[in-house]
């Protein structure tokens, strides 16, 4: 499947990994788990860095998540940091789409935080 923005080709091998033909083997390993955020869920950058084993290096996961080329399909808009504030969306549309996405799934904000 190729991506809207043509920056790589996604190949779904199964559900909880991907062929990735672009990105760092830490931006493939972090793609990984957040394609195994579902619907309706959200991680903040500190959790995913857990789950990666990776529990300092919570700049480098949002990092990672910034250089998606694969959104929305392996769903970046879906890590947001701990305050609750949504970090960054470099897919088309930028911040105001992630959020969107967001109460798509049927999150609720406050004042562009949302509620955990």
């Amino acid at each position: 499947m190729k991506n809207n923005l043509n920056f790589g080709t996604l190949i779904e091998k199964d559900i909880d990994k991907h062929h990735f033909d672009i990105g760092t083997k830490f931006q493939k390993l972090v793609w990984n788990e957040i394609a195994k955020i579902p619907k309706g869920k959200i991680l903040t950058y500190e959790q995913l860095a857990l789950k990666i084993n990776r529990p300092l290096s919570i700049r480098a996961v949002a990092n990672a998540c910034g250089k998606n080329p694969y959104a929305p399909k392996i769903p970046c808009h879906r890590v947001v940091r701990k305050d609750g504030s949504l970090g960054g969306y470099s897919a088309k549309g930028g911040i105001n789409r992630k959020k969107k996405m967001l109460e798509n799934e049927g999150h609720k904000f406050v004042k562009d935080k949302i509620i955990f």
